[in-house]
């Protein structure tokens, strides 16, 4: 029987998509799972591969929005909950659910997609390449000095759901007008995932809230749980970190002090750290937090042209030679300068393909980087180093958390 892959239309048909990563993941969703998942993307976003009238495979995509380079953002697709159950595989079903999944954001104006691989293996095939890393720490409480000392001056408060979703959404748009590579947020968003406390996905103690104020006024945030034991009568407890935003220095400075110190703990655990973190420089013994780099974000620009336009850039100019075989319409040569990208004939710089080019497009790796992993071909002597001051950057990419 043909598979036919379309979106889903029920919350019905939605739940049964979704069972299709569940599968794999250990978890089963059930109908209410499933109207909880449409608070967060449209019903119509998550395609599924019927055989019958049974789903058996299944791709989302959130409507974002991603902070590129210069403060700005652009339309994205949030890919995830990708799977094809084991009695499909190797039948073109995935091929098609992206094919489908891509066409559908192009058509809805978004001109990249990204998304968190939980294999990696699985999307360059699809045009994505890895555009961030992050890191995980893990730092004992008695590790914890600063180079510096200072005097805290700031005030931190314990808030509720209601007045951490009015407090907190500032502060992160802050971060993601600093930040390339952070995923826009919807009040839904704040209110019934990132801060709502699941007991069903605890991992440890209640999610607390705790808020920074300097001078009266809202400066940083942090979102963690603590999950307590005992050891010789003494605490040998974690405290897990799962967000913490500080736009300013100081707010950083402040609020990380405030973290910690905090008692009855032995060790503090974060992960999803961009790679030029302030602890770095906070901390008089960095090496003690055994900072531990993975994947960030993979991404795949859609629309070439209109992506690299959206983007800021410092001097000179580059031709780009892409090939993009899975959307085609992409690959051609493209003139990329700080005034806008567009077609041209002129003779290419540097040849790459477009999941290179979605390495470099949140400022998460160079051009140099690419040519020394073979992933591009340097045309004209010195190609890479002057994309690399076009494209230069003075942060790494960030995104915050997983979806």
């Amino acid at each position: 029987m043909d598979i036919e892959v379309r979106p889903c239309a029920t919350h019905e048909e939605l739940r049964d998509a979704l069972n299709a990563i569940g599968h794999y993941f250990g978890y089963g969703n059930e109908l209410e799972d499933a109207e909880r998942f449409a608070q967060w993307m449209e019903i119509e976003r998550m395609h599924a591969a019927f055989d019958g009238d049974r789903a058996v495979g299944g791709a989302g995509a959130f409507g974002y929005r991603m902070s590129v380079p210069g403060g700005r953002s652009v339309p994205a697709a949030g890919t995830t909950v990708v799977a094809v159950l084991p009695t499909h595989r190797r039948r073109g079903v995935l091929r098609s659910l992206m094919r489908a999944q891509l066409e559908d954001a192009r058509a809805r104006g978004e001109v990249a997609a990204f998304l968190w691989a939980s294999e990696a293996t699985i999307y360059r095939r699809f045009g994505f390449g890895l555009a961030s890393r992050i890191g995980s720490i893990a730092l004992a409480r008695d590790r914890a000095q600063f180079t510096e000392p200072f005097v805290p001056r700031g005030t931190v408060r314990l808030v509720d759901l209601e007045e951490a979703a009015r407090a907190f959404p500032p502060l992160y748009e802050q971060i993601f007008a600093q930040r390339p590579g952070m995923n826009s947020r919807t009040q839904a968003w704040w209110e019934t995932r990132r801060l709502f406390d699941n007991p069903v996905f605890r991992q440890g103690g209640p999610k607390h809230r705790a808020l920074l104020e300097l001078d009266g006024e809202p400066a940083g945030y942090a979102i963690y749980n603590v999950k307590q034991d005992w050891r010789g009568g003494s605490s040998s407890g974690v405290v897990n970190l799962t967000e913490v935003v500080a736009p300013t220095p100081e707010a950083a400075r402040e609020l990380w002090r405030w973290l910690l110190d905090f008692d009855w703990t032995s060790e503090f655990k974060a992960d999803l750290l961009p790679l030029d973190h302030e602890l770095f420089q906070l901390l008089a013994e960095p090496r003690r937090m055994e900072f531990t780099i993975n994947d960030g974000v993979w991404v795949r620009l859609i629309d070439v042209g209109a992506a690299l336009s959206a983007r800021s850039y410092e001097v000179g100019e580059l031709v780009l030679e892409v090939e993009d075989a899975f959307l085609p319409e992409n690959s051609g040569r493209w003139r990329v300068t700080p005034h806008g990208t567009e077609p041209t004939d002129a003779a290419a710089d540097i040849r790459l393909d477009v999941t290179a080019v979605g390495s470099v497009y949140l400022g998460g790796f160079t051009f140099a980087d690419l040519v020394r992993g073979s992933r591009a071909q340097e045309l004209k002597d010195g190609a890479a180093a002057r994309g690399d001051a076009l494209f230069g950057t003075n942060v790494a990419p960030w995104c915050a958390e997983i979806f």
